[in-house]
């Protein structure tokens, strides 16, 4: 007995030291390194992230290392799957759980078992902005303490969740990593004045790519958020916090967007109560939430915003930090405690490895609360899922401001017939009820997208990116007709009885916000990001909305697979005719023009020709003939300059990204090239994307990433990047590009930048003034980022291929008034009701006002658009303005 005893108690010690020994070949950050993260004066680059990364998924049976995709730059982008060593070998099952309760096609009493049998998943993310270096070093940090804990918590967090830690930005991390650390001498590093971009195109707007998905990066991550795993929670690291406090966070502002479920908002609410509990346990103060910070949950488009329109509990902290010490500065309001501060901080000076601290606390708020409310976090997914099938499913009103103004209107002309109406609840529900029962008032069923319209390939563009976020999309297998009218073979089918419902709605139809103001007659409050932006609308895509239920010769298309258009048979005849109503038009000459091929132009209207050669690939119907149109003539590629500047301009890294797209050759300049001059030897055209011309009647220059940057670039600039140091100035830039277009130039202004118009005193005014032509104040006119609905002048080659109405992006944009008869309108409002999707307070004053125009400077032609006719990449239903431009 005793030495079975004795056996017994050595093998249960020799089962310690071997616990103790694997726990030990877990590799501590310090170890790899040489340095703890959140040490003052220490980054980590993504090559030592990307090692250690891999060393954790060899020494840990907690984690496994693996590829989501390449970076726009070609590099590895990695996400980390961490969970228990029982969980890690069943996670396909536990997959499928995640993503069958996320897609709700289940009967209740199913979805609870499966609640009960799958495991909570958890996002975190790291690095999307990479400047903001918190966010990328708590990854790390969280990595390690998952995968080398033995603490109770720990345990039961990796037992009941599977985390899906993601690195939002490898190439981000890289330069700014090692562009900070370049200084031998710590005290002298510093983060400013990084010399490009931190993501190749996007910058900061890689955060407002995700309904779009133009790029690598967000193409990887929307696949597993919406298409492999489709998590519970997911968390998006930030920084920086509001003045005087440490963390912004959830529950955030109003407004909430009128397409979410009830239950996403008070899921997110509770999220937030846990992290800011936990903070408060653990003494951490400077939690801010609500109005404590800018953020709210109304926008799509951003990593965590896109989230909430796929029933995910998206999470965001904005977190100061920084690897060189700083001091929280005194904020005295900030220092009452409140309900958006429940626990103020107190001036300080903070270091780096407060912020790794705090991060990690707040992750394993979120962790623990997934862990414990495993059951609840995974039902509710599949609730708010099943609340949006059977809302598409059934004839359903939503509220929104416009539609609760149009009750409201008909309660106050109720009341005047009859004051006592007040008095009678009855007669108040039934004038609702048949407000309510107004069939044009419903929902839409679904939605149809032709495949006979002018630019089925632009169309197709669009449902990708739906496909890209997990949207289930039919495609008619044959003719068909819904409500009397005749659709064509291979049109696109989107029924709104589906899980991901919210998202459909964002990308179909109107964003409807309200009137939003600090105080009643005071200033507008800006929204976060932009009030409107309903895709179809800026694709121009030709849509039908279908209020009742219909059926069809419809086939499904696999989820996530995007459509790849097949090559289209092409008829005989010796020139085949681009339309000029088709964005892959422009794409197709550009390859001919590049391979010496003849490529022409119809000068009447826009159309393109190219001969009829078996090497010319089509995917979409072009007609044939033999002789060419009259007009037409024959082009040659321009010679193109696109403006940017030292660290990046985003305008401009996203125009870059749209010429690459549609194969164009071209130069991107800077300010000291331009103010060199000579610029007709070299260039036909040079375009200026927004923020890259001085603003008019401001002594300041234009075009700095960085705000007011030096005059002289600092010592520690290297070649080439000190070269393209400097900024456009009237002094030296304006006249250089006057004698540009004096001698034949061409230039092409959009945005801001069209307020070279006025430098050149060619005729134009701002149109958005009063009556004694002082500019309007913000309370008078405010319209953040919406669709608006702007006339095309006809009689232009700029608008080829348009219809006489168009659907713009408008974000505060110049708008002007023409003196001068010689300047052509291109766009302008007709009407005092403009908007079609967003915000617009004061929008009768865009009536007459000119957004874009073409003007004759000597023997040249200035182009200038006052909106952004290619922002973001995503206003498709605009290319064509700047193709237009560009041949």
């Amino acid at each position: 007995m005793k030495n079975s005893f004795n056996l017994i108690r050595l093998l249960l010690i020799s089962l310690a030291l071997v616990q103790f020994g694997f726990a030990q070949q877990i590799t501590s950050p310090k170890e790899h390194f040489g340095f703890n993260i959140g040490d003052d004066y220490q980054l980590a680059s993504f090559t030592q992230t990307e090692d250690y990364f891999k060393k954790l998924d060899q020494q840990s049976d907690r984690l496994k290392y693996t590829v989501i995709g390449k970076t726009e730059e070609g590099r590895d982008q990695c996400m980390l799957i961490v969970s228990s060593p029982e969980n890690l070998q069943n996670l396909e099952e536990y997959k499928k759980i995640s993503t069958s309760l996320a897609r709700a096609e289940m009967s209740e009493e199913e979805a609870r078992s499966l609640s009960q049998k799958g495991k909570s998943i958890v996002w975190i993310d790291g690095g999307l902005h990479s400047t903001e270096v918190v966010g990328m070093h708590q990854l790390i940090q969280i990595a390690y303490l998952l995968a080398s804990s033995n603490d109770a918590e720990t345990k039961k967090i990796l037992d009941n969740t599977i985390v899906l830690l993601v690195h939002a930005n490898p190439d981000g991390q890289e330069l700014v990593t090692n562009w900070y650390m370049r200084e031998k001498t710590p005290e002298k590093r510093s983060s400013n004045f990084v010399p490009v971009l931190y993501q190749k195109y996007a910058g900061h707007d890689n955060n407002r790519d995700f309904f779009m998905l133009n790029l690598k990066e967000t193409q990887n991550m929307a696949r597993q958020l919406f298409v492999e795993w489709v998590p519970q929670i997911m968390y998006n690291h930030h920084q920086t916090a509001p003045a005087g406090a440490v963390v912004a966070g959830a529950p955030y502002r109003d407004p909430f967007n009128y397409v979410f479920d009830p239950l996403l908002m008070s899921g997110i609410d509770a999220l937030g109560a846990a992290m800011a509990n936990r903070l408060n346990v653990e003494n951490k103060p400077g939690y801010t939430a609500k109005d404590g910070s800018v953020f709210s949950t109304w926008y799509n488009g951003g990593l965590r915003t896109t989230t909430y329109f796929h029933n995910i509990m998206g999470l965001l902290t904005e977190m100061i930090g920084n690897p060189t010490p700083f001091e929280i500065p005194l904020v005295p309001n900030r220092l009452i405690p409140n309900n958006d501060t429940q626990n103020p901080v107190l001036p300080q000076v903070w270091h780096f490895q407060q912020s790794i601290d705090y991060s990690t606390s707040l992750n394993y708020a979120i962790l623990n609360y997934a862990s414990r409310y495993k059951d609840e976090v995974l039902y509710n997914i599949y609730k708010m899922g099943r609340n949006s099938i059977e809302r598409g499913s059934k004839d359903f009103w939503a509220l929104s401001p416009s539609r609760v103004a149009v009750i409201d209107t008909a309660l106050q002309q109720a009341k005047r017939k009859d004051p006592k109406i007040e008095s009678n609840r009855a007669e108040e529900r039934k004038l609702l009820g048949s407000l309510f029962n107004d069939k044009d008032l419903r929902d839409p069923r679904g939605y149809i997208i032709p495949s006979d319209q002018p630019d089925f390939v632009k169309a197709t563009d669009f449902i990708n990116s739906l496909i890209q976020n997990g949207i289930e999309i039919k495609q008619a297998s044959n003719d068909f007709t819904v409500n009397g009218k005749k659709y064509a073979k291979d049109s696109y089918i989107i029924k709104t009885d589906q899980a991901f419902r919210p998202h459909i709605l964002d990308m179909f139809e109107a964003q409807d916000h309200p009137d939003d103001f600090q105080y009643p007659g005071g200033p507008p409050i800006p929204p976060y990001d932009a009030a409107g932006w309903t895709l179809a609308y800026l694709m121009d895509v030709k849509f039908d909305r279908v209020l009742d239920d219909f059926n069809g010769p419809f086939q499904d298309l696999e989820i996530g697979k995007m459509i790849q258009l097949p090559e289209v048979a092409k008829s005989k005849g010796k020139y085949l005719k681009l339309p000029a109503t088709i964005n892959e038009s422009f794409r197709i000459s550009n390859d001919l023009l590049k391979q010496g091929k003849n490529v022409w132009r119809d000068e009447s209207n826009g159309d393109i020709y190219v001969e009829n050669k078996a090497d010319v690939k089509l995917n979409f119907a072009a007609a044939t003939c033999n002789n060419l149109p009259k007009k037409s003539k024959k082009l040659k590629p321009m010679r193109i300059a696109l403006w940017d500047t030292y660290g990046g301009s985003m305008p401009s890294g996203w125009l870059r990204f749209l010429l690459e797209q549609y194969h164009y050759n071209f130069d991107v300049v800077y300010a000291p090239d331009i103010d060199k001059g000579n610029l007709n030897a070299k260039y036909d055209i040079i375009i200026f994307p927004g923020n890259s011309i001085p603003r008019f009647g401001s002594s300041q220059s234009a075009g700095g990433y960085y705000g007011r940057m030096p005059a002289e670039a600092p010592e520690n600039i290297p070649s080439p990047y000190k070269e393209r140091w400097g900024r456009t100035s009237v002094e030296k830039t304006i006249p250089v590009l006057k004698s540009f277009l004096e001698n034949g130039g061409k230039v092409l202004t959009i945005g801001s930048s069209s307020d070279l118009a006025e430098h050149l005193e060619i005729g134009v005014e701002n149109h958005l003034v009063d009556a004694n032509k002082i500019e309007l104040k913000r309370t008078d006119f405010y319209t953040p980022g919406s669709v608006l609905t702007a006339k095309v002048g006809k009689d232009s080659h700029s608008t080829w291929g348009y219809e006489d109405e168009i659907d713009v992006y408008y974000s505060n944009d110049n708008l002007y008034k023409i003196t001068n008869p010689e300047i052509k309108p291109i766009l302008w409002f007709d009407s005092e009701k403009v908007l079609k999707s967003g915000w617009s307070w004061g929008q009768k004053y865009l009536k007459d006002g000119v957004l874009a125009f073409e003007a004759p400077v000597g023997k040249g032609t200035l182009v200038s658009f006052g909106n952004d006719i290619n922002f973001r990449a995503q206003t498709h239903g605009t290319f064509k303005l700047l193709f237009n431009q560009l041949m």
